[in-house]
């Protein structure tokens, strides 16, 4: 059984869509991070040296979201989570990118794709 780190709701203005008007304008882009990894040590240790560091987390979510765009989330979905499972310690993550004012002209609560990955290692 492997711990876990979850990253909720991280926010960054990207420019991803199939529309002109989004690779325009841009909006809001909403991440959500679940990371499996192995965090005995860092808990023995007390030690960020020892985890994988939520803030470098985001900074490569953000990075990712900010520039430069897709036309689809599902490749930026693939793009984070190709990152992060790259990372040392990393068992598998889940990430899911929400596009809370995706260009849909009926009401909805949210449009959202995710992607896993599990490490090769």
């Amino acid at each position: 059984m492997a711990d876990r780190i979850e990253l909720i709701g991280l926010e960054a203005y990207g420019y991803h869509g199939v529309y002109e008007h989004e690779k325009k304008a841009g909006q809001k882009f909403l991440v959500d991070m679940v990371v499996w990894t192995d965090f005995s040590a860092a808990a023995a240790s007390d030690s960020i040296a020892d985890t994988i560091s939520y803030v470098d987390l985001a900074d490569i979510a953000v990075e990712l979201v900010k520039g430069p765009g897709n036309d689809l989330i599902e490749t930026l979905a693939a793009s984070i989570a190709d990152r992060i499972v790259e990372l040392n310690g990393v068992l598998a993550t889940e990430i899911t990118v929400h596009k809370p004012q995706a260009p849909i002209e009926y009401p909805f609560a949210d449009v959202r794709v995710v992607a896993r990955r599990s490490s090769k290692g």
